[in-house]
């Protein structure tokens, strides 16, 4: 992991753990002014553990000790729930006081049982997804973008079902949504309705990888034959919520590409994560390029989605000179 990605992640959970404390205080102050009763409670809740150290060392007697200690949790308890159901009494959520960490594990630490956190794990993932995907033309796409005028007949229909259903994985998308493979011929909007799913994955937290195929393996190719034998693109590969190949099939046919592209495809599947690929290759001509492994695969394992009609982006220019 890149030092300053990691040193990002520190700032952005350090930044969300001061956040949530401040907010708590605010809360308790505003609860304080409103309601003097909760303010005596809760002043008697935070005095609980003078209360037990003042008991340890005045008590010798370890059984009355464990006695009084154990009866200052229960009064404890019923102190917070008594808060609690005023709190509910006077129109609050019976939480209102409480901390909101980001992430209840490890209270927005980053930390967890001595090693890190799965929050801050993910954390970075997105920031070096980000950085990945920061030249790309994602913010140009979305599906209020997409437009059916420019196909017709059966082509219509066939786009219509398509977009609905990007629209719907893209809503309900999680960790373990399934695969697609997308497939048609150049300048039917694949690419196009990929940046629209991976925008809206995006906007609900979630990591994204967005590259060529071709780029995609260049990288992770210059990592391996490296000196230092670095593995930072194929660990993010391999990890993100969400992998996008775009035109599979405009790579070199190279032994290490082959190798490579199925261990994308085979290891991504045994995590249950999902990846979009689009191609313009048929089924045959895959089945022709990629080893069985890699075909079988996707034609059992992915949805497919086969795009029709007529090369969107020549229309357009074809509209563009006729308007001069």
């Amino acid at each position: 992991m890149k030092s300053e990605i990691f040193e990002k992640a520190q700032i952005i959970i350090q930044n969300r753990r001061r956040n949530a404390i401040t907010e708590s205080e605010r809360r308790t102050d505003e609860i304080n002014n409103k309601i003097p009763q909760i303010k005596v409670i809760n002043d008697t809740i935070f005095n609980t553990g003078q209360k037990a150290v003042k008991i340890i060392f005045a008590e010798k007697n370890k059984d009355v000790q464990q006695k009084k200690i154990e009866q200052l949790k229960r009064d404890n308890l019923e102190a917070q729930e008594f808060s609690r159901r005023m709190l509910l009494s006077n129109g609050y959520p019976a939480d209102y006081l409480d901390i909101h960490y980001t992430c209840k594990k490890c209270n927005d630490t980053g930390y967890y049982n001595n090693s890190m956190c799965e929050c801050f794990t993910k954390l970075c993932g997105k920031l070096e997804a980000d950085e990945i995907n920061k030249h790309s033309q994602l913010e140009l796409s979305s599906f209020d973008t997409f437009d059916l005028s420019y196909y017709s007949g059966s082509d219509y229909f066939t786009m219509e079902k398509i977009l609905d259903a990007m629209k719907r994985y893209a809503k309900n998308f999680t960790e373990h949504s399934k695969s697609l493979l997308i497939s048609g011929k150049t300048g039917l909007g694949k690419t196009h309705l990929s940046l629209a799913i991976a925008n809206m994955v995006l906007e609900k937290g979630y990591s994204v990888v967005y590259d060529s195929a071709a780029n995609i393996l260049h990288e992770i190719e210059k990592e391996h034959f490296s000196r230092e034998h670095i593995s930072e693109m194929t660990d993010l590969v391999m990890e993100t919520d969400l992998l996008i190949l775009d035109d599979l099939g405009t790579e070199h046919t190279t032994p290490f590409y082959s190798s490579t592209i199925y261990n994308i495809i085979n290891t991504r599947l045994n995590r249950a994560k999902p990846t979009i690929i689009s191609t313009n290759l048929s089924k045959y001509e895959i089945t022709n390029r990629y080893d069985a492994r890699v075909s079988s695969r996707l034609f059992t394992m992915y949805v497919r989605f086969e795009f029709s009609g007529t090369d969107v982006r020549f229309q357009k220019q074809r509209e563009k000179k006729n308007r001069y």
